[in-house]
């Protein structure tokens, strides 16, 4: 009788652990696609952050100084 209560105690481990291991797969297909989407984000944001390469002048006239006309 002992023997017969082990194997099924053992079978409602072992199947408990089937039905994680499934819970488990489900949820790292669910966020394994979340992860190259984070990643493109993150690098954008990076991209964002950094400062400008070459500074664009600034728009519009300005005059030079000590600048002499001669008529």
């Amino acid at each position: 009788m002992f023997i017969v209560r082990a194997f099924v105690k053992l079978r409602r481990v072992l199947s408990s652990q089937v039905e994680i291991l499934h819970r488990l797969e489900e949820l790292e297909d669910r966020v394994g696609g979340h992860d190259d989407t984070l990643k493109t984000l993150v690098v954008a944001i990076r991209r964002l952050m950094l400062p400008p390469a070459d500074p664009r002048p600034p728009i519009g006239f300005t005059a030079a100084e000590n600048t002499t006309r001669a008529f």
